[in-house]
This record gives structure tokens, sequence and C-alpha cells, in this order.
């Protein structure tokens, strides 16, 4: 009989490899508890600039870990807790977050150079305020801007994107709106 206190060493194995991750950006120094609730269950929480303040950053880690960038609109403050850019491996797959990207076939001069150079499996970015998730053919690599997720802007809808990294594998996205 199977004690089912402890999982089965595979299905323990699998759960280990496999890494949920929440995407926000341009808060704007605006918190909603949703943030909290939808990521509740994620492994990581990437923040892709325009935070707008130290208190977003400290709410978001309690969460989960966070990796975050400035934008164009973060202080001191904000700067000296985050980059401007980060590239970093989850499981097997290669990320670039960064605040102003652009998107495919219109990438940002500052960062289209380090594209062309060392192509990620995935870039995230933010600052346009437009939800957008496009498979770039011709760098074979997976964009994503989450929209915005705070209330100052242009934008009508607030956004959050959660998905999962399953090795090299990116699946099962979800774009949450929140009314």
């Amino acid at each position: 009989m199977h004690d089912k206190r402890f999982a089965p060493p595979q299905a323990f194995k699998t759960n280990i490899q496999m890494k949920k991750i929440g995407i926000l950006s341009d808060t704007h120094g605006y918190w909603d508890d949703r943030y909290a609730e939808y990521f509740a269950g994620c492994d990581e929480i990437w923040h892709a600039g325009d935070i707008g303040s130290v208190e977003i950053i400290e709410k978001l880690s309690k969460v989960a870990t966070l990796r975050a960038v400035y934008g164009n609109i973060d202080g001191t403050p904000v700067k000296l807790l985050t980059a401007k850019t980060l590239r970093f491996r989850v499981e097997q797959t290669e990320v670039l977050l960064t605040h102003i990207g652009g998107y495919p076939g219109k990438y940002a001069p500052e960062i289209k150079d380090e594209l062309l150079r060392d192509t990620p499996d995935l870039m995230v970015c933010g600052h346009s305020h437009i939800l957008k998730v496009m498979f770039d053919k011709k760098l074979n690599m997976l964009h994503i801007n989450p929209g915005a997720a705070g209330k100052y802007g242009f934008h009508k809808v607030r956004t959050l994107i959660r998905f999962v990294i399953d090795k090299e594998e990116m699946k099962d996205l979800e774009v949450i709106e929140l009314a």
C-alpha cells in the first residue's frame, strides 16, 4: 500500500522540474491585493519595470521569488534594488527581462544588438502597456509583454500573465484581466 504522505520519486522529480511564473509590468506604484492572490503558488514573479515604489518590490517579494528591472519612471530607491536588464536561466530556458524592449520586427535599439548577438529563448518587457505574446520566427524566440497591471496610463484593462516553464518548454500561459 502506498503511503499518501510521500510522493512517489518520479512524481516528486517532475514537480521540481516545473516552474510556475507570474509576470507583470507597469504597476506605477499601484498595489492590488489580487497580484498576491493570482501569483500565490508561483515559484517566481517577474516585474518588467515601471514598478513605481519600493513597497511594490517588498510586497511581491513576500509572495514569491522576485526578479525585477526598473523602468523609465522609477527613481533611485527602486533602481538600487533592481537592474536595467536581467538575463537568467529558469530550467533550460534562457530569459531576457527588460523594460523597454519593443516587439518582434520592431525591437528597441538599445536591446536589438544583444538579441541578435545572443538570442534568449524568451524575452519579457513592459513599457507599452499593451499586452502582447508573440513568437519571433526570425530569432526563434518567444516575446511576452504582460501589458500594464497598474492604474496609470492609457490602457483600459489591467493584465497579468501566468505560465509554466518545464525544462525548455513554455506552456499553460494564462492572461489574467483585472477589472
